[in-house]
């Protein structure tokens, strides 16, 4: 027994629309100058560094995401960035 005024909890086409293919976000596609301009600047801070310039949670946040950013570049490109970046962390981690 339902009142004429209270609506379907279970009803099926109230927001169909937001599961539908056809509104589904754009792909993100990130700016390679900016993303190369982020890395430079990261690395930059570890070749200036005589030891880890950073706190722990911040290396390790570092660690994890600049081998994914330098992945939005050209592969050449993106690993040399890696092995500059994984050469400085290792000399910083040996000081």
């Amino acid at each position: 027994m339902t009142r004429e005024t209270q609506q379907d909890l279970f009803g099926t086409d109230s927001q169909a629309e937001l599961f539908e293919a056809d509104a589904a976000l754009p792909a993100y596609r990130p700016n390679p100058d900016e993303v190369r301009a982020r890395l430079h600047k990261i690395l930059a801070e570890a070749r200036a560094a005589e030891k880890l310039p950073w706190d722990t949670d911040k290396a390790l946040v570092y660690r994890a995401i600049f081998p994914r950013m330098a992945g939005w570049l050209p592969e050449d490109e993106a690993a040399q960035l890696r092995f500059e970046f994984d050469t400085e962390m290792a000399r910083l981690k040996a000081a």
